[in-house]
């Protein structure tokens, strides 16, 4: 048994030899293919000798210590075809992952514009020397950490791998643009996530202030600061306050914060409970939040309501800051809101007695009293008699002249004068006043001041189309009408004749005391010189004048300033059949005469040439045929003779 033991054993012994041999041919025909795995190959080929000898010491060991026989079938399963195949021994998985992690935690993979941490190993007078884990450290400028001067050997930094390697073969670092990319991505996942941040303000600019977010410049809006009006900028600069993104503009680097959203945020859960609270009629009391020129704006803790400018005062003001101030504390009544209670609207004089109700009932109509004129109008001015009680003087009530003016020629806002109660009434809290009911009615006696054929001065006020309001004392006026200012003047307008504001010569007319009107004349100051002229131009009379000016459908003769006269064009032909001419002198007829209006038609014709007169003796009225016509004829001869009449009168004009 033991030499069969023995023989096996050899055998086995040489089969392991002839393997080793077939091996080590392969591996050194793999070496020689490639060259690269020449050195790892002999070692391999040292091992598997190594290995045959160790066989060997086996079979010897086997014959000292007997083994039970192994089946092929397990020789194939423990046999290492690794080895066989690639020619190394299978390295442990657990040894690689050990590996592996032993070189994340020790090196750094150097790659251009990556973010990484390092650790500061060395600082010169220029420098930082940073370490990254990597085969050498890098270099950082000490500019890039100005604004920490309290940068230490030790200290963890945020680097940017700017370049791998420069010319000199320097790793180059920089923690200003590591510090950029983390501040914008802080920046975006705060504005995504609404995370309240802080800031500091470095200064003020156009619109609002500059604010230092992460080393990152930030734009603050002025109406962002605070939920009032903000009238000192400076204040908040230099100070480190918290925001909330709003707004972020990728495509030029722009950040918008607010710290209003912040202040909002809380006062909205304060206004949701007062609202809930808010009566009518309620007093409140709040800080003064803005003054405009309309109203108050009123800051109740967390809600605002207006006090419009009437309901500061009873009084009348011109502007609310006469009566508050800004960030003043005041008590303010509930006068109404709306359903979602969004608009309160508050009042400030409601919470004392109307000024009406502290009347004396002693005031009463007639009586004489003093105030304050705060307001004028078109149409009157408003006079305070105490403070909230006010009456109106009407523009007609303050003089006796039916000239009405604008109330600014009577009075100025602040004169004192002295009034008559007109109307009085309590419940309306309405008074009407009057300052003409102080001094005497001029009309009660004008008909001893102006009677009739009494001549006056008085002063042009107005103009009409009709005539000219003079007036001869305050509160009487008269009216001179156009027909009624020259005898002999024709006068389009009354302004041709007059000037405003000029003195005039007047005589009374007529007197009308129930309709206070007068009626005034001008020229029947002077006696009428057409009953002068109505004699020296009689019809038929003969005047020698030349003429003056042609006119379209005829001649104008000038016999003097007043007196001219018109010559058609048929009656300006001569005795040769030629027509007159501008300033030929003949003699001229009066063929009409109008003393009423003025008008005179003249002929030259009619000067030379002789009427025919008809001599006809009476006929026998044989048949009323011929009766009839000659009543006809005559008839239409004076209808001939009134149409030429009419035709001349058309020509002068």
């Amino acid at each position: 048994m033991a030499k069969k033991e023995i023989k096996k054993a050899e055998d086995n012994a040489s089969v392991n030899e002839k393997e080793s041999k077939s091996i080590k041919a392969s591996k050194e025909s793999n070496s020689q293919k490639n060259p690269k795995k020449k050195e790892v190959k002999s070692k391999t080929t040292a091992s598997k000798s190594k290995s045959t000898k160790d066989v060997s010491i086996e079979v010897v060991e086997t014959l000292e210590k007997p083994k039970t026989e192994k089946s092929s079938d397990e020789f194939l399963k423990e046999f290492d075809w690794h080895n066989y195949e690639e020619g190394i021994e299978k390295v442990d998985e657990k040894k690689l992952k050990d590996f592996d992690k032993l070189v994340k935690e020790n090196f750094v993979e150097t790659l251009t514009n990556e973010v990484v941490e390092g650790t500061v190993v060395h600082i010169t007078n220029r420098d930082a020397i940073i370490d990254i884990n990597a085969k050498s450290e890098g270099v950082i400028s000490l500019n890039e950490f100005r604004y920490n001067p309290n940068l230490v050997v030790g200290d963890k930094v945020e680097v940017l791998i700017d370049i791998r390697e420069d010319a000199s073969g320097q790793l180059i670092l920089s923690h200003r643009k590591a510090r950029v990319i983390q501040a914008w991505d802080r920046i975006n996942s705060a504005h995504d996530t609404e995370e309240i941040i802080n800031g500091y303000v470095k200064c003020r600019t156009k619109g609002g202030m500059i604010v230092d977010i992460f080393g990152i410049e930030a734009f603050l809006p002025g109406s962002q600061i605070d939920v009032k009006p903000i009238r000192d900028y400076d204040q908040y600069v230099n100070k480190t306050m918290e925001f909330k993104v709003v707004k972020i503009n990728h495509e030029f680097k722009n950040v918008v914060v607010s710290h209003k959203a912040l202040i909002e945020a809380d006062i909205e859960l304060q206004k949701k409970e007062i609202i809930k609270q808010l009566e009518k009629g309620q007093i409140l009391e709040g800080s003064v939040k803005n003054i405009t020129t309309y109203g108050v704006f009123m800051d109740l803790g967390g809600v605002d309501g207006l006090v419009h400018i009437t309901d500061l005062s009873w009084s009348r003001i011109n502007h609310p800051n006469e009566i508050v101030e800004l960030d003043q504390k005041l008590k303010v009544v509930i006068l109404d809101f709306d359903e979602d209670k969004s608009r309160i609207q508050l009042g400030l004089k409601q919470l004392s007695k109307h000024p009406w109700e502290a009347l004396g009932d002693d005031i009463k109509i007639g009586d004489v009293v003093k105030g304050k004129v705060v307001v004028i109008a078109d149409y009157g001015a408003f006079i305070e008699i105490t403070e909230g009680v006010e009456g109106l003087i009407h523009v007609s009530e303050m003089s006796w002249s039916t000239h009405l003016r604008s109330a600014q020629d009577f009075v100025n806002v602040g004169d004192k004068i002295e009034a008559k109660i007109l109307t009085f009434d309590r419940e309306e809290r309405k008074m009407s006043l009057g300052v003409k009911q102080l001094t005497p009615d001029p009309w009660t006696d004008i008909t001893t001041k102006y009677p009739v054929d009494s001549k006056h001065t008085g002063i042009v006020r107005n103009f009409t189309n009709f005539g000219v309001f003079v007036e001869l004392e305050e509160g009487v006026d008269g009216l001179i009408y156009i027909s009624d200012l020259s005898w002999t003047k024709k006068i389009k307008h009354p302004r041709e004749f007059c000037n405003a504001n000029e003195n005039i010569e007047v005589v009374v007319l007529e007197l009308d005391v129930d309709n206070r009107k007068l009626s005034l004349g001008h020229k029947q100051l002077t006696e009428n010189p057409w009953d002068k002229y109505e004699e020296e131009f009689a019809l038929n009379s003969i005047h020698k004048s030349a003429i003056s000016e042609m006119v379209p459908k005829g001649a104008i003769v000038q016999f003097n300033e007043d007196v001219r006269g018109f010559v058609p064009s048929r009656y300006l032909l001569k005795e040769d059949g030629s027509k007159l001419n501008t300033k030929e002198e003949v003699d001229f007829k009066v063929i009409e005469f109008n003393k009423d209006s003025k008008r005179i038609v003249l002929s030259h014709t009619q000067t030379y040439t002789k009427k025919e007169k008809k001599s006809s003796k009476p006929a026998k009225k044989k048949k009323s045929k011929t009766k009839e016509k000659v009543e006809s004829k005559n008839t239409i001869g004076d209808a001939n003779e009134q149409l030429k009449k009419l035709k001349d009168k058309m020509d002068e004009k």
